[in-house]
């Protein structure tokens, strides 16, 4: 039986290997154990019954902590950097009609909590789908 478990672990590790995202690393570890087990025990479900909750229970407990530590650093886009930038008002903003901003040299779409009269600098606090949130800056 220990031909089985071994043969998984290459197929696990080949489609690790191929898709570099955290898919089948727990049930290598879990099938190391299970071919382990296979030289001292003679049941098949019971060897199974190990690969899957072992598996399991390594993939609910590390798969957080990887992510985390994997997927920490998010790069900016251009588009980010924006944010804490100053623009200038191009067409008046208030809370019920959109305006435009001149920020970097481009032209968006605003929307803002108060009123903003043409020619007033702001600050862009956030992006939100292909308008900026701003608030008014200091003149």
């Amino acid at each position: 039986m220990w031909v089985l478990w071994l043969a998984i672990i290459i197929l696990l590790s080949f489609l690790e290997v191929t898709t570099v995202n955290l898919v089948s690393v727990w049930f290598i570890a879990s099938g190391l154990i299970s071919l382990f087990l296979s030289f001292f025990i003679n049941s098949f479900y019971l060897e199974f019954a190990v690969f899957v909750i072992v598996g399991l229970i390594l993939m609910l407990i590390t798969r957080p902590i990887l992510l985390k530590k994997f997927n920490k650093t998010k790069e900016k886009t251009n588009v980010d950097r924006i944010i804490g930038m100053e623009g200038l008002v191009t067409e008046e903003i208030n809370r019920s009609k959109i305006g435009e901003v001149k920020v970097d040299g481009k032209r968006w779409s605003a929307i803002s909590k108060e009123k903003i009269p043409v020619g007033s600098p702001v600050i862009i606090e956030k992006i939100e789908g292909v308008k900026l949130l701003v608030r008014k800056g200091e003149e």
